[in-house]
């Protein structure tokens, strides 16, 4: 009998390691789109947030398929905060090698978000 129950709350957890993910995935989404979208800018606070989850539940994803997609999203925002930190002197030069630089690490980060879903749909991981 404990059995069916350990099965039930493993699917219980997996479920709800699946809808944090498709959270998160929904906030990374909205920013990536504003980011991508002239004069539709998100809150970058909705980007913190989605990384606080990702961060916090991270580890409760261990072991399974999920893990890889808390990894992927955190990933995602810190290599595309680094890269605007890096480029962003080239706002200082000319506004256009600022906005092409911008517009192509936002249309970097949306592809992953994209990518991400579509593998999650799939309950597969991400191919790194």
């Amino acid at each position: 009998m404990n059995d069916i129950i350990d099965v039930q709350s493993n699917e219980q957890k997996a479920q709800g390691l699946k809808n944090v993910g498709w959270v998160s995935y929904v906030l990374h989404l909205i920013v990536a789109v504003g980011a991508v979208v002239p004069g539709a800018q998100a809150s970058a606070l909705l980007l913190v947030i989605a990384l606080v989850i990702d961060l916090v539940k991270r580890g409760d994803a261990e072991g399974t398929w999920q893990a890889n997609h808390f990894s992927w999203r955190i990933r995602s925002t810190i290599w595309a905060g680094v890269l605007y930190v890096v480029t962003s002197p080239l706002w200082l030069l000319l506004i256009a090698p600022g906005w092409i630089a911008w517009g192509i690490i936002s249309l970097w980060f949306l592809y992953r978000i994209v990518r991400g879903m579509l593998a999650m749909s799939k309950n597969q991981a991400v191919d790194a």
